[in-house]
């Protein structure tokens, strides 16, 4: 298909693109997803994490530069890091992973405005021990920026290693899965979960249902694409069950916490790209670009 070359409507100070490994935010070299499965490939989803304490998965993540993992705040009851470990490149949790990294965590910083009773501003953030190494199975996923939009219909996908169904554990050997699913208005949303859904959350699901993120994907990435990144737009929140007709999953929504984000990674900071989302099944992306200080640019390419 043609390439287009538009320029933004407006001129943003003060905001990092990609930071400086752009080229490294939201690819996936080894992922070709056009249609869905259950176990996703090794490699598919490299900025996936899986969350363990005392020698078990508990929640997910996504690695968003090279030593900070971003998460769900409802994980830490405690944001003490004693026994916590964050694996990257991993494919299953009951046999060898060849391409894995593993780190402990230096400091667990929830969202200051978390409120735990309708799980609003749910967003966490986990700084490694030390960098990982980027390969082909470990890499960054991009962040929606501040203004991303994403249409209802606009597909995602969810990958974690949580439960197949209500008190269902994941199979031996527990390969992480994906599933894609459509994004839902926050209206059609907030009907089904009677006026709790904020700004700060954005849901995905059908309606009737069979498709979810269920207990144990808790941190774990919502991600869109357009033709060549790979974009998140939401955070694992919670759900009525797993995969309920007319009740979707509800995800905290990434583009509401650029600057919290960025006020916390001083450095290196995350790539937050803008995502358009027209209920198709990908969007257009505008990455932010760093220059010279006096001057900054933006340009959206769009497929």
């Amino acid at each position: 298909m043609g390439v287009k070359l538009l320029v933004c409507g407006v001129v943003l100070l003060g905001l990092t693109g990609c930071y400086a490994q752009s080229d490294d935010c939201g690819i996936a070299p080894l992922n070709n997803k056009i249609v869905g499965g259950e176990d996703a490939p090794a490699g598919a989803w490299p900025w996936q994490a899986s969350l363990h304490r005392s020698g078990s998965h508990f929640c997910g993540g996504s690695l968003i530069n090279d030593q900070w993992v971003l998460t769900a705040a409802h994980c830490f009851e405690s944001t003490s890091t004693d026994g916590l470990i964050v694996y990257l490149g991993r494919e299953n949790q009951q046999l060898f992973n060849l391409n894995e990294q593993s780190r402990t965590v230096s400091q667990v910083i929830n969202h200051p405005d978390y409120d735990d009773t309708p799980n609003n501003n749910d967003v966490s953030l986990l700084q490694l021990s030390s960098p990982v190494e980027f390969t082909n199975y470990i890499r960054p996923v991009c962040l929606a920026a501040s203004g991303s939009v994403f249409e209802a219909g606009t597909t995602t996908w969810v990958t974690g290693w949580g439960t197949i169904r209500s008190g269902v554990s994941l199979p031996f050997p527990q390969t992480l899965q994906e599933v894609s699913v459509p994004v839902v208005s926050n209206s059609k949303c907030s009907e089904a979960y009677t006026g709790i859904i904020t700004s700060n959350m954005i849901c995905a699901g059908l309606d009737e249902g069979g498709k979810d993120s269920c207990q144990g994907d808790s941190g774990g990435p919502m991600v869109s694409k357009n033709s060549s990144r790979w974009v998140q737009a939401g955070v694992v929140s919670f759900g009525r069950g797993c995969a309920e007709p007319n009740f979707p999953g509800v995800y905290a929504r990434v583009s509401e916490y650029q600057s919290w984000i960025n006020s916390q990674i001083t450095s290196n900071q995350p790539g937050f790209v803008a995502f358009q989302g027209n209920g198709s099944t990908s969007g257009s992306t505008c990455l932010l670009l760093s220059l010279v200080p006096v001057f900054l640019s933006l340009f959206l390419l769009s497929w």
